[in-house]
């Protein structure tokens, strides 16, 4: 037992310089937890954000001036007024994504109780954008025609029902928040697959495979050291960008216990780094495992629930989605950071990354013995 440690110690000391050594990789993980995640939560959001917004102000009454500075930051600029026959040309050169057209005779007509159109220009290009965009305008210009239509009217004695919603975690939705967490998530997931992975097909391309296998070490030594120093290099850089980028750039409150955080997330690495390991076997160079990448990664992300609810997949995908590690990591890291659940409450989905994870890597280390049994001498 103890020369089976110390050959791990010392493979894994080898794999860890090997991984310091290339500044490629290094910079690939320094921006992926560093800019990265900085970037994608800046640039995140499904909300409209400093849209571009121009007025044909037929009316020229106060209900239209009302309209137009209704309309204001951070969702969108200053209004511009524009004459009728400049919408066209201002639409096809995208200077503004909306070109409100307000009808003549709007507010005598609103007064007098008759229907009033308002046109609408939108430039979809932008297909969220414009979407959001295009409801947030009318539900501001409804407002805005009733607020109008009411004054001067009694209010009569029929009761009103007020819905008061209260966020959890995040009162504002700042799409930041979530953004942030979940670009941390994918990157520890991608990252660690990228680096267990290449780390094997690095060895068998550079033929250094044969070398190891002549020495007094195993085929497990040598796939479980791998494992170990790319994962350390991995929770070393999210630990970082957790405290530094996170909770210091992007000021994200975390709800609950960062040390049970980092646990789980430690457990989770070796399941990641498992099916890095399955993928580094199977493929035969590095262009084959960018390719088993592809249809690897995107997958567990879509089917994890990252980028959409498990709930709205097909019941007997969900099914499937169980024997995903990332899945239950995923839920394990939503309970805590946005809810702040304990252990009393995550322990579920830590025995089941737990389980997932020995099983994976148990799978990916005998296969890789057998691949390099089969290409031994």
């Amino acid at each position: 037992m103890r020369r089976v440690l110390g050959n791990i110690t010392w493979l894994g000391r080898k794999e860890l310089l090997s991984v310091l050594r290339d500044w490629l990789l290094l910079a690939l993980v320094a921006y992926a937890f560093g800019p990265g995640i900085y970037f994608q939560a800046q640039s995140a959001g499904a909300s409209v954000n400093n849209a571009a917004v121009a007025f044909v102000d037929n009316d020229r009454s106060p209900l239209s001036r009302a309209m137009r500075q209704a309309l204001y930051g951070p969702w969108f600029q200053q209004p511009e007024l524009i004459s009728s026959g400049r919408v066209d040309a201002v639409m096809d050169a995208d200077t503004f994504t909306f070109v409100v057209v307000l009808p003549r005779g709007m507010a005598a007509d609103l007064r007098a109780g008759r229907t009033v159109t308002i046109q609408v220009n939108v430039d979809a290009t932008d297909v969220t954008q414009a979407t959001v965009g295009a409801n947030y305008i009318r539900s501001i210009l409804t407002r805005e025609a009733r607020r109008f239509a009411a004054d001067g009217v009694e209010a009569t004695a029929t009761p009103q029902i007020s819905l008061v919603l209260r966020r959890a975690f995040n009162p504002n939705g700042n799409s930041t928040w979530f953004e942030s967490i979940s670009a941390l998530l994918n990157w520890l997931t991608t990252l660690t697959i990228i680096l267990t992975g290449a780390a094997l097909i690095r060895e068998r391309e550079h033929g250094t495979i044969d070398h190891l296998l002549v020495m007094p070490v195993t085929p497990f030594e040598i796939a479980l050291s791998k494992v170990l120093a790319n994962a350390a290099i991995v929770f070393a850089a999210f630990t970082a960008s957790l405290f530094i980028v996170v909770q210091g750039l992007l000021d994200v409150p975390i709800a609950g216990s960062v040390p049970l955080f980092l646990s789980g997330t430690f457990l989770y690495l070796f399941a990641a780094a498992a099916i890095g390991v399955l993928l580094g076997t199977a493929a035969r160079s590095m262009a084959q495992f960018a390719l088993l990448m592809i249809i690897t990664i995107l997958p567990m992300m879509i089917l994890s629930g990252g980028m959409s609810p498990v709930e709205s997949q097909p019941q007997w995908l969900q099914y499937i989605t169980w024997f995903l590690p990332s899945r239950h990591y995923l839920s394990f890291s939503e309970a805590v950071l946005y809810r702040g659940a304990g252990v009393g409450i995550v322990w579920p989905e830590i025995v089941l990354v737990s389980a997932l994870g020995a099983g994976f890597l148990t799978i990916s280390l005998v296969l890789f013995r057998r691949a390099v049994a089969a290409a031994g001498p």
